[in-house]
């Protein structure tokens, strides 16, 4: 059995999915389908796991999500404590190649969406310069019926197959053979870790979470996701901390304090490791951006 997999509901009369979800927030179970999954964030916030990617969305993100790749869009905390309907809102695809037909890939003419489906297995964060264009057919297609629905979707595919310059979220190699139970286990540290992020977690405490001895849960994690909990951990602060050094209301030792870090110079060397750069230097080049864009 796969990793909480997840049926993808289709009707005999369509041969792809379109689903709109505006909810307190976001299913927040790490799942898997066969199908390929285009989503556009409408509204909300949060962190988003894919594969060992792990990462932060925000209204206008569009992410693709390759087959069988395991996956979860973790809505931040405050979602949680201050429910309101309909605050957590995306427009998804959801699309499998063989939908087109056998030979669809190998026609000459479609040789570049071939090597799109590749490129594509592994998931892709969507930026500009195609972002906009993107997004705005999702949203028409969501207005169209039948055939028309058809066509604007190979419009998408083509505009995101001829754009070579995306960076795959997840590493290479195999993403479907745990079972249903690593599946909940792994579902159950994730969302232990984005609750608790900011305080002091222990490997032990989250050992006693997965009912495993530290020693065996160190190894169990790294084998799953490739990389140490304690990585995952710091990706999860430092990925926080981008978010809050954005909005210019706290310093930057606030920041790491907030995020979990109990001294200025550990989260400023985990920023650099994470982030190549430092707290302030990201600061300044976020403000940079902000006044060209009031200027433009």
């Amino acid at each position: 059995m796969k990793i909480l997999p997840f049926k993808i509901p289709k009707t005999s009369q369509e041969s792809f999915r379109l689903q709109e979800d505006r909810e307190i927030h976001f299913y927040d179970n790490l799942h898997q389908h066969p199908e390929i999954q285009l989503t556009l964030i409408l509204n909300s916030e949060g962190k988003v796991i894919v594969g060992d990617f792990i990462g932060a969305f925000k209204p206008g993100d569009i992410f693709l999500i390759g087959p069988n790749l395991p996956h979860v869009f973790r809505n931040d905390q405050k979602y949680y404590e201050n429910p309101q309907e309909g605050q957590a809102h995306s427009l998804t695809v959801f699309f499998e190649w063989k939908s087109f037909g056998d030979t669809f890939l190998s026609m000459p003419e479609l040789s570049h969406l071939s090597d799109f489906s590749r490129q594509s297995e592994r998931g892709l964060f969507i930026q500009e310069p195609i972002k906009s264009r993107i997004a705005q057919l999702m949203k028409c297609m969501f207005r169209k019926t039948g055939m028309d629905r058809l066509i604007v979707l190979l419009k998408l595919l083509n505009i995101l197959s001829a754009h070579k310059n995306m960076e795959p979220l997840a590493s290479s190699g195999v993403y479907n053979e745990f079972d249903e139970l690593d599946g909940r286990k792994l579902a159950d540290i994730y969302r232990f870790t984005m609750n608790e992020f900011h305080r002091k977690i222990s490997l032990d405490e989250v050992a006693d979470l997965a009912h495993m001895t530290t020693n065996s849960f160190c190894r169990y994690f790294k084998k799953r996701t490739r990389k140490s909990y304690v990585d995952f951990l710091t990706e999860i602060r430092i990925g926080h901390a981008r978010k809050l050094l954005q909005q210019n209301d706290l310093s930057i030792s606030q920041i790491s304090i907030e995020v979990g870090f109990n001294n200025l110079s550990n989260f400023n060397r985990k920023f650099r490791s994470v982030c190549s750069i430092t707290p302030t230097e990201f600061k300044k080049l976020h403000e940079n951006k902000k006044d060209i864009l009031v200027h433009a």
